[in-house]
């Protein structure tokens, strides 16, 4: 099993978003980004664990726990010319872009970056490096336990 970390803007899409979804399910589409999309086709697995990530928002940080339930598919998106994430040099044939489906866990507290910070065990997150802007990034299963014991706490 491999541990995740996705990014999302809460007013484009929000952990309660997903909660509200059914099943508690919704594909994670959009990705416009090769090595993320990399990470999707590449790595990630159905069951692997995921950090929800609300981002560029007045408290970023933590929000939730999901699950991979479905491993990477075309994204329809870029198949739609009026998506902001169409790409017209996508095909059907050839699709550029892939999502998978996340399923949420739970809801949890705020784990806000400012606190993700403070603690020297998570040195080295990507989400904490200067200039980070990949909205899916790989988390160690070290991290993601002490980060559970945060949320648990």
């Amino acid at each position: 099993m491999k541990y995740w970390l996705m990014k999302s803007e809460p007013d484009a899409f929000s952990v309660d978003d997903l909660a509200a979804r059914p099943k508690k399910t919704e594909p994670w589409d959009g990705i416009r980004n090769y090595q993320a999309r990399n990470f999707m086709r590449d790595d990630m697995k159905r069951g692997d664990l995921v950090f929800f990530y609300h981002s560029s928002c007045p408290q970023p940080g933590i929000a939730g726990i999901m699950k991979i339930s479905k491993t990477a598919y075309p994204d329809e998106t870029q198949f739609d010319e009026s998506s902001k994430y169409y790409d017209p040099k996508a095909t059907r044939a050839n699709p550029r872009w892939l999502n998978v489906d996340v399923t949420l866990v739970k809801k949890t507290r705020l784990i806000g970056i400012q606190e993700l910070r403070s603690h020297p065990q998570l040195a080295s997150m990507q989400i904490l490096r200067r200039g980070n802007r990949l909205s899916i990034t790989p988390i160690s299963e070290a991290e993601w336990q002490f980060i559970v014991s945060l949320i648990d706490a």
